[in-house]
C-alpha cells in the first residue's frame, strides 16, 4: 500500500457523505410559501386596521377638542391610505417571491 491510498479512499468516502446528505435533505415544498388566501387576509387586514387606527385617532381628537367630526373624516382617509400603502409593499413583496422562485427553478432547470 501507498501514502496516497488511504488519502483517495478518504476523499472518495467524502464524496459518498455528502452524496447521502443531499440525497436525504429535505426539499422545500411547493406550497411553503404564502398562499394566495393568505396573502388575501393579510391585506384585508393591513386595510382594516389602517381605516380603525384612522377613526380611532379622529374621534379621539374630536372629542378632545369638541369639533365637528373633521378629525374623524381627515384621519380615516389618512388612514385608508396607510392601509393601500401598506398593501400594496405586501403585494410587490409576494410578487418579487414568486419571480425569485421562478427564476430559481428556471436556473434549476438550466
Amino acid at each position: 500500500m501507498t501514502d496516497d491510498d488511504p488519502k483517495q479512499r478518504l476523499t472518495q468516502l467524502e464524496a459518498k457523505i455528502d452524496a447521502a446528505k443531499k440525497a436525504k435533505a429535505p426539499k422545500p415544498r411547493a406550497d411553503a410559501d404564502i398562499s394566495g388566501g393568505e396573502l388575501a387576509w393579510r391585506m384585508v387586514i393591513e386595510m382594516v386596521s389602517g381605516l380603525g387606527i384612522g377613526f380611532g385617532i379622529g374621534y379621539g381628537l374630536d372629542s378632545l377638542f369638541g369639533t365637528i367630526p373633521i378629525f374623524l373624516v381627515l384621519f380615516t382617509l389618512l388612514g385608508l391610505v396607510a392601509g393601500v400603502k401598506v398593501m400594496l409593499r405586501s403585494a410587490q413583496e409576494a410578487q418579487e417571491k414568486q419571480a425569485a422562485s421562478t427564476q430559481a427553478e428556471k436556473d434549476e432547470r438550466d
